[in-house]
């Protein structure tokens, strides 16, 4: 499976940006999409995911009722919509794909990380 990221780039605190992940491959396989983000100094940790079965999402409390995790499963794509941004959501944006129902740092597939950086 490869993940191809998109749509990071620099906002101003409020704004808002989406982020779109592609899989290709053996995309059946996959059970779980989500992302990650990594500040610099900081551990990897997990923003949001969605299981691609039955639509079921999960949000980390930090960007709950900002951020919005979708999929498009014909196109095998997902987004998250983040909205309200703040200086502290500046991080490398990571996708992941699992063939399991949770996200770790070690799952499986990973996307190269698409920057987003909110500053004024």
């Amino acid at each position: 499976v490869q993940l191809v990221e998109s749509g990071g780039g620099l906002v101003q605190p409020g704004g808002s940006l989406r982020l779109s992940c592609a899989a290709s491959g053996r995309t059946f396989s996959i059970f779980t999409m989500g992302w990650f983000r990594q500040a610099p100094g900081k551990e990897r940790e997990i923003v949001a995911s969605i299981r691609r079965r039955d639509g079921n999402t999960y949000s980390a409390d930090s960007v709950k009722g900002r951020f919005t995790i979708s999929s498009d499963n014909d196109k095998n794509t997902v987004h998250l919509q983040m909205n309200s941004l703040k200086p502290e959501d500046t991080a490398v944006y990571y996708c992941i794909a699992s063939p399991s129902s949770i996200l770790t740092t070690k799952s499986r597939y990973w996307g190269q990380g698409t920057q987003v950086t909110v500053s004024s």
